[in-house]
């Protein structure tokens, strides 16, 4: 057979019906990126002593301490109340953003999500 046999027109094989759905996934991509950083999350710990707010895209956009574990002035439990409410947020932040961003890698290796 001849070189260049049932080939399209112009060499490329397909490439621009692939680059065309780089593209629009690119936008889906871009598109979800931009609701998780609209969507928040709030961790709760300590019977609801403290509630960190966190965005989709990890920034932590409040933080609220019940006045009444003030009063006890344990800085060491307040401390460990906040690294909790902390890495809790994070955690439901992260699976948050899994869930968005996840069905649009579509099995593309190596994006992580």
């Amino acid at each position: 057979m001849a070189k260049g046999f049932n080939r399209p027109a112009g060499g490329r094989m397909g490439g621009g019906n692939m680059m065309q759905q780089l593209r629009a996934m690119q936008e889906q991509l871009e598109a979800a990126q931009a609701q998780l950083a609209e969507e928040t999350v709030t961790a709760t710990v300590g019977g609801g002593v403290i509630k960190i707010t966190m965005t989709g895209d990890q920034h932590c956009k409040a933080v609220e301490i019940n006045p009444e574990v003030l009063q006890d002035a344990d800085a060491e439990m307040l401390q460990d109340l906040m690294l909790s409410a902390i890495n809790l947020a994070l955690e439901q932040s992260r699976q948050l953003a899994a869930e968005r961003l996840g069905p649009l890698a579509g099995g593309l290796p190596g994006l992580g999500f």
